[in-house]
C-alpha cells in the first residue's frame, strides 16, 4: 500500500481528468455544454480543484495567449478506481477570432490539481468557425 502512495505521488497511477466536449468545432457566442471526466487512480486521493484555461496559440504554436480561465474548487476525494462527471458550461467569448482566417488555433488546457502528488493535463483543441 505505501508503495502505490508513493507511486501516485510521482504521478504513477495517479488518478486522471479528461475534458469531453460534444465537438470540436464551436461558433462565437455559442454556449458549449460538456464535463470533466475524472477518473481514480490505484489509491484514494483528495482533489484541490480543477483548473481549465481557453488557450490560444499563434499559426507556428510557440506563443500562448490566455483567454479565459475557468476553477472549480472541487475539495473532494476520488476513491481508487472511481469515475465521476462533473458538469462544464461554457460560453465562446463573441470577438474570439475566427481560426482559418488568422491562422490561430484554440485549445482547453485542464489541470487536475491534488493535495499531494502530481497534477493530471488534458489538452482539447477546437477551431472556431464563421457562422
Amino acid at each position: 500500500m505505501i508503495l502505490r502512495k508513493y507511486m501516485s505521488l510521482l504521478g504513477i497511477g495517479s488518478a486522471k481528468i479528461d475534458l469531453v466536449l460534444p465537438k470540436t468545432s464551436f461558433k462565437q457566442g455559442e454556449l458549449l455544454h460538456g464535463y470533466f471526466f475524472l477518473e481514480g487512480g490505484v489509491i484514494e486521493q483528495k482533489l484541490r480543484r480543477v483548473e481549465c484555461d481557453l488557450v490560444m496559440l499563434d499559426n507556428n504554436g510557440k506563443e500562448e495567449k490566455i483567454i479565459d480561465s475557468t476553477t472549480v474548487l472541487k475539495s473532494d476525494i476520488i476513491q481508487a478506481e472511481e469515475c465521476n462527471k462533473l458538469s462544464f458550461t461554457y460560453r465562446i467569448p463573441e470577438t474570439l477570432p475566427y481560426s482559418e482566417e488568422n491562422g490561430v488555433r484554440y485549445l482547453f488546457k485542464t489541470k487536475l490539481t491534488f493535495d499531494q502528488g502530481v497534477e493530471s493535463l488534458d489538452e482539447d483543441y477546437i477551431t472556431i468557425d464563421q457562422s
